[in-house]
């Protein structure tokens, strides 16, 4: 116990100030404040890799206000160019003039507030963003992550089967600016929140908690299908 004591992070006490995260509720969609977020990364380990960047748009009454975005690349030294340099495109040289993650992740977590986070397989982002909060200031992250590539199937049951997030933008015309770049990704990724947010209401589901649940039972169904 005094081992496990020693190796864990010490608290920033700034992180102490970050505000408590929301439980998802009943408010119908277009009354909810959410944060729609790409991150960038050295890798796929999510054990090993690092965060190198972090993009994120609003989505609020409804619609993407594109006054309330973030941005921001981490200083991670020692960072080196590898296989994944040439899918997001961010230069060793961009990374040590980064900002330093302690102070990217508190102003990102300031510009989260309390509001639910959703992403294009979630999970991964989801991991990466605890562990990079976890490893520099101690803070445990407990806002709740939505899957967008889990909604889409859900709320689309006709469509192709598709896994990528480009499939998915293509299906409904949509068009990423520039792909693996975070900021870039995280307005497709609401623009394509939206159009599922459309079809989730003539559906009937018409909150973040009731499609939080149907997308678990949804991923329930998948498991034992494939089991």
């Amino acid at each position: 116990m005094l081992d496990w004591l020693r190796s864990s992070p010490a608290i920033d006490p700034r992180s102490l100030r970050l505000p408590a995260s929301a439980a998802l509720d009943e408010r119908p969609l277009s009354a909810q404040r959410m944060v729609v977020v790409d991150l960038e990364t050295s890798g796929l380990n999510l054990q090993r890799d690092q965060l190198l960047a972090i993009g994120a748009v609003v989505i609020e009454d409804g619609a993407i206000d594109l006054s309330q975005q973030f941005e921001c690349t981490l200083c991670q030294p020692g960072h080196r160019a590898g296989a994944s340099t040439l899918i997001h495109g961010i230069a060793p040289s961009a990374v040590a003039a980064g900002r330093d993650p302690a102070e990217a992740l508190l102003a990102f977590m300031e510009f989260v507030d309390d509001s639910p986070l959703l992403a294009f397989h979630a999970p991964f982002d989801q991991h990466m963003l605890e562990r990079a909060l976890r490893e520099t200031l101690g803070y445990r992250l407990r806002h709740p992550f939505l899957d967008v590539a889990v909604l889409a199937p859900l709320l689309c049951p006709d469509a192709p089967p598709y896994k990528g997030l480009d499939e998915w933008l293509g299906h409904f015309r949509l068009q990423a600016s520039e792909r693996h770049h975070a900021s870039a990704d995280a307005l497709a990724t609401a623009e394509l929140a939206l159009i599922l947010f459309s079809k989730a209401r003539r559906q009937g589901l018409d909150s973040l908690a009731e499609l939080q649940r149907r997308a678990q039972s949804w991923k329930r169904r998948q498991l034992a299908h494939s089991l």
